[in-house]
């Protein structure tokens, strides 16, 4: 009796370990549901503000924030995000108190309107309030974070004035290091590892976007067409694979940048040589918070990097291209 128990039992753990299997796994073969948008995506200019090739953007409430980090003065630029109308700059760059010298990612807090800066020359991050900055041209920011060198956060996503999702960096040699993502608590520095859903891969290169409020955290690798997707403590959700999906890395750059837009996913793709200027992005894949492949919107153009403008439902980009910036309204789109 007993040992008919026992394989009865083996059958039910034997179906749900399927069951299981079957749903976090998905093999995508074909994305082929492709959309151009070349003639879609709108230019916009910056006017008098002259900003270089390497920029990074960043939407905060109505402003669009665009990090400059080839510039020799100001850093950051503030615009107006209906019209993109110049506001402000801020984020002087050099050694003195309140400039920055070697600027890394901005995080943003929409609730107390506050950019958090990553200056990896003096490993620190800093505190800039917007409201301040505006109404005092000689605004100082404070220190928000002392950054440890033996692993400091890369890129981070604000869930609170304190608590963080980020990307971590951990130096391996003078050119080398190691990433994972983890939660981040920016007032104590404590730092607790997401679950590690693919420790076979190695040299882990991802991107990220996450929400507490729906409990997701979306990972994309660089290496390889694959997206993992998992709630906030990183317990597997999803493993996606795309069509060029092989567990060896090879010389192509799959996802570039990805963000949640509504209850879709957007991520910019590639599929070039890493080691070319083919490595850029000109497409975006759209995808439902499950996984699932929705369709592919293809730019035609080099994007150097995008945000998402909630307030308006639009994509915000820089290329590396015929225009210098642009936006692609979504709503009828996706």
């Amino acid at each position: 009796m007993l040992r008919k128990i026992a394989n009865i039992l083996f059958i039910v753990l034997a179906i749900t370990g399927c069951t299981n299997n079957a749903t976090t796994e998905k093999h995508q073969t074909v994305r082929n549901k492709i959309e151009n948008c070349y003639q879609k995506v709108k230019e916009f200019q910056t006017g008098d503000i002259l900003i270089g090739s390497t920029t990074r953007l960043y939407s905060m409430d109505n402003h669009l924030i665009i990090a400059d980090h080839k510039s020799s003065n100001q850093l950051i630029h503030i615009f107006n995000m209906q019209d993109f109308t110049y506001v402000q700059s801020i984020g002087e760059l050099g050694q003195g108190p309140g400039e920055i010298t070697i600027l890394g990612n901005i995080g943003i807090d929409n609730i107390h309107k506050n950019l958090y800066i990553s200056d990896y020359g003096k490993q620190k991050i800093f505190s800039y309030n917007v409201d301040s900055a505006f109404a005092n041209s000689f605004y100082i920011p404070n220190v928000k974070m002392e950054m440890d060198k033996g692993i400091f956060p890369d890129v981070y996503q604000f869930f609170s004035d304190t608590l963080a999702i980020g990307r971590m960096i951990s130096p391996t040699s003078s050119s080398s290091f190691k990433q994972m993502l983890a939660r981040l608590n920016m007032q104590t520095g404590k730092i607790l590892p997401l679950k590690e859903n693919h420790p076979e891969i190695e040299n882990k290169r991802v991107c990220f976007a996450a929400s507490e409020t729906k409990n997701i955290c979306v990972e994309c690798y660089t290496g390889y067409d694959l997206m993992v997707i998992t709630d906030i403590m990183g317990n597997l959700k999803y493993n996606i694979y795309g069509p060029e999906w092989k567990e060896e890395p090879t010389a192509t750059h799959y996802y570039s940048k990805v963000v949640l837009a509504k209850d879709k996913i957007i991520a910019s793709y590639s599929g070039g040589n890493k080691h070319t200027d083919d490595y850029y992005p000109t497409k975006f894949f759209v995808f439902d918070t499950e996984g699932n492949y929705l369709k592919t919107l293809d730019i035609n153009r080099k994007i150097a990097d995008f945000c998402y403008d909630d307030n308006n439902n639009r994509i915000i980009m820089s290329f590396n291209d015929d225009i210098q910036f642009g936006y692609l309204e979504l709503n009828g789109l996706i």
